[in-house]
C-alpha cells in the first residue's frame, strides 16, 4: 500500500540539479494531495505538464525530500514506513523508477553493466545476477543492444535499457515518468506488453505519462491533476465510458491508439512513391515553384566505423512541414545532426532552392532544436536564451514569442528551473527567433501534454506560413495527425 496523506509540497531553493541557487521553483508543487495505491494497483497519473506528476513519483521513491529539497507537510507511506524519513537505499530494495530522461539515471559506460548495477547495489550474488540479466534480456528481446557503449544508443534504446535495469531488480512496486516520450510505435507496443507482463505478476505500477492511448486498456484507475491538486479521478468503469472529445476539454491527450501513416494527411515529395492529396497541376505548381531540398549520395559512419546513413536520394519540400519517422536507431537523429551540420564526418551533397551547401555553410541557414534540449540551455533566464537566438536583440519580439508558447510567465526564470516539457518549448522558442529558413526538430513534443502538443503544431503551421521549411523528427501520431503535410519513413530511403 502506498499512501500520501495531506501532502503539501513546495521546492525550495536547491532543488536538485535543477534550480539555479537561491531560486524558489514552484513548478510542480503539490497542494492538499490525498491519494491510496493498492499493492498489486496500476495507476495512471496525467494531466498538463507541471502539474505534479512527477512530483508524485518522487514523493513515493523518496527522492523527495533526499534529493529535491523543499517544505513539505503530511506524509508518505510505503508499506507502512515513513519515505520522507528512510534512506534512499532501503527504500530503493522495493521501489524502482524509470525516468523521464534515462541518461539521468545510467551509471555505467555499457549496457551489460548497467543491468547489473541494481542487483549488485543490493549485494546479489553473481550467478543470480547473470541469471536475472539473461532472463531480462530474453523477455525484453534486448540481444542487439547489449555489450554496447550508452553513449552510441538511441534515446529510445536508452529507454529500453532503463526498463530493462528496472526489471532485472525483481521490485515490487515500480514507477515510470514519461516512459513512452522518445520510443517509436513498435517499441510502445513492447513497453506496453512488458507493463502487461508487469501486471499480471502483481507488481504496483504508477506511470506518469501525457501519451495516455497505449495506457487506457491497463490502468486500472487514472488520476488526473491540475496546478498542483487531484481534479478528477476516474474509476476502470468511468475510463470505459469517457469520450476523446471529453478527455481533450480536460487538457488530455486521445485514448486512441494512432499507429499508422492512414492518420496523417500525405503530400508526395519523390514522384510516384507515395499518394497527393494536392491536385497534379496544384503539385506540379509547387513543385516548379518551390525546388525541393535535396538529400544526395548522403553517408555517415560513426567513429567504430557503423555506418548510420546511406541515402543516395531523398527530397523535402520547401516550405512545408515533413515528418521524418522510423524506429529508435534507424538514423533520425543523426539525419538531423548532419543536415544542420553538426556530422563533421557526412560525406554527400545537400541542395537548397538549388544551389550546393557545404557543412559550414548550412549552419547558416539551418537550426536545430535537439531531442535533449538541456544541451542547448546556456543562459540565466529563459528571455535571454530567447534573445541570445536573435540576430539582432528584440526584447519585444522574444516576449511575442514566449507568450505564443506560453511561456510568457517564466521570462525570468532559470531554464534549467522548468520542467522537461516547458524546457522542450523554450528550444522551440529560440528555433522561431533564430529566423533561419530550415527549422529542424527532434522530438518536439517529447512530454508535452495535449494543449502544448497542439501549440507546437500551431506554431510549426505558423512558421510555414511564413515560408520556413520545417523537418521533424518525431513519433507522436497525434502531432503528425495535427499538422505535417508529409510523412517519410527513413528506412524506406536509408539503403544500409
Amino acid at each position: 500500500m502506498i499512501e500520501l496523506k495531506n501532502v503539501n509540497f513546495e521546492y525550495g531553493s536547491t532543488e536538485g540539479a535543477a534550480g539555479a541557487v537561491g531560486e524558489t521553483v514552484s513548478n510542480g508543487s503539490l497542494c492538499g494531495v490525498n491519494l491510496s495505491i493498492a499493492d498489486g494497483e496500476f495507476l495512471l497519473l496525467t494531466g498538463g505538464s507541471g502539474c505534479g506528476k512527477t512530483t508524485i513519483l518522487r514523493l513515493i521513491n523518496g527522492l523527495i525530500p533526499n534529493f529535491f529539497e523543499g517544505h513539505l507537510e503530511g506524509s508518505v507511506t510505503v508499506d507502512g514506513f515513513n519515505v520522507s524519513k528512510a534512506e534512499l537505499y532501503d527504500t530503493a530494495k522495493s521501489v524502482s523508477t524509470v525516468f523521464q530522461n534515462p541518461r539521468s539515471q545510467f551509471f555505467n559506460v555499457d549496457t551489460t553493466s548497467e543491468l547489473a548495477f541494481a542487483c549488485e547495489n543490493q549485494g546479489m550474488e553473481e550467478e543470480e545476477i547473470l541469471r536475472r540479466i539473461d532472463n531480462t534480456v530474453s523477455e525484453l528481446h534486448l540481444q542487439p543492444l547489449m555489450n554496447r557503449s550508452l553513449f552510441d544508443l538511441s534515446g529510445g534504446q536508452k529507454q529500453k535499457i532503463a526498463c530493462a535495469s528496472v526489471a532485472v531488480t525483481g521490485n515490487k512496486i515500480i514507477l515510470l515518468d514519461e516512459p513512452s516520450a522518445n520510443l517509436d510505435l513498435r517499441t510502445i507496443d513492447e513497453l506496453a506488453g512488458l507493463l502487461r507482463k508487469w501486471k499480471g505478476e502483481g507488481k504496483t505500477i504508477v506511470i506518469a505519462e501525457h501519451r495516455i492511448s497505449y495506457l487506457w486498456d491497463l490502468a486500472d484507475r487514472t488520476i488526473i491533476l491540475n496546478d498542483g491538486q487531484i481534479e478528477r479521478e476516474l474509476s476502470r468503469s468511468q475510463m470505459d465510458k469517457i469520450t476523446e472529445d471529453e478527455l481533450h476539454e480536460l487538457g488530455l491527450r486521445t485514448n486512441r491508439w494512432l499507429s499508422s501513416s492512414k492518420d496523417v494527411r500525405s503530400l508526395s515529395d519523390v514522384e510516384g512513391t507515395k499518394p497527393q492529396l494536392l491536385s497534379d497541376q496544384d503539385s506540379q505548381w509547387f513543385r516548379q515553384a518551390q525546388p525541393p531540398l535535396e538529400i544526395k549520395n548522403f553517408r555517415y559512419k560513426y567513429k567504430n566505423g557503423y555506418q548510420a546513413l546511406n541515402i543516395p536520394q531523398m527530397q523535402i519540400s520547401v516550405g512545408k512541414i515533413t515528418a521524418i519517422t522510423g524506429n529508435n536507431g534507424d538514423g533520425k537523429t543523426t539525419l538531423l545532426n548532419c543536415l544542420c551540420g553538426l556530422g563533421r564526418r557526412a560525406k554527400g551533397t545537400i541542395l537548397y532552392k538549388g544551389k550546393s551547401y557545404k557543412r559550414r555553410q548550412r549552419q547558416k541557414i539551418i537550426y536545430l532544436v535537439m531531442q535533449d534540449v538541456n544541451h542547448q540551455l546556456f543562459t540565466e533566464s529563459v528571455l535571454d536564451e530567447v534573445l541570445i537566438s536573435q540576430n539582432l536583440q528584440n526584447e519585444e519580439e522574444a516576449r511575442r514569442i514566449l507568450s505564443n508558447l506560453d511561456l510568457e510567465q517564466f521570462a525570468n526564470r532559470h531554464p534549467q528551473s522548468l520542467s522537461g516539457g516547458q524546457k522542450q518549448r523554450v528550444a522551440v522558442a529560440s528555433a522561431i527567433a533564430s529566423g533561419r529558413d530550415i527549422l529542424l526538430f527532434d522530438e518536439p513534443t517529447s512530454g508535452l501534454d495535449y494543449i502544448h502538443m497542439k501549440e507546437i503544431g500551431r506554431i510549426l503551421k505558423e512558421l510555414k506560413e511564413l515560408g520556413k521549411t520545417v523537418i521533424v523528427v518525431t513519433h507522436d501520431r497525434e502531432l503528425i495527425k495535427e499538422c505535417c503535410d508529409t510523412e517519410l519513413c527513413l528506412k524506406d530511403y536509408n539503403q544500409l
